[in-house]
């Protein structure tokens, strides 16, 4: 994907994100530090919060529904699991059950970005107006999720 789109942007985080989480669990056979891991949760629940406040709504009232609500799905199932990964780390579970998690996190997120980059990004930047690219641009460059927030199909 062309690294200048909006597309290309998105997938840029989808890999610093996959990345965090790689370098935790290659540490893990020592005293990990668990920094990348949680600089990666941060990043993915930021990057859920864009997509689905300025990526989707667009995105969805230009017809792609069906694709878009398997995201929002999936989504849910990425903050579940989030949630469980902090949990081990707060609770000081062992290395075997955090890289377990961890695992379990990436196995998602590739199989999210597997659909989500080919069917959802290779459209953002055809179907945004300017406006609304532009506001999706402002945001990764600058934006944090607000304190609180939560994606709706999270459990609660």
């Amino acid at each position: 994907m062309d690294t200048n789109t909006l597309g290309g942007a998105l997938e840029r985080e989808h890999r610093q994100i996959d990345g965090g989480i790689e370098a935790y669990l290659a540490d893990l056979a020592g005293p990990a530090d668990p920094s990348p891991l949680l600089s990666a949760l941060s990043g993915l629940r930021r990057h859920i919060y864009l997509e689905e406040e300025f990526l989707f709504p667009p995105l969805k009232a230009a017809g792609l529904m069906g694709p878009i609500f398997v995201m929002l799905r999936e989504h849910g199932q990425l903050w579940n699991s989030m949630d469980a990964v902090e949990e081990l780390l707060a609770a000081g579970a062992d290395a075997d059950a955090r890289r377990d998690a961890c695992t379990a996190l990436l196995a998602l997120l590739d199989a999210h970005n597997s659909k989500e980059e080919p069917i959802i990004y290779t459209q953002a930047d055809a179907i945004l107006s300017a406006e609304a690219g532009s506001e999706l641009a402002d945001f990764l460059a600058q934006g944090t999720t607000p304190d609180g927030w939560v994606c709706d199909a999270a459990s609660r």
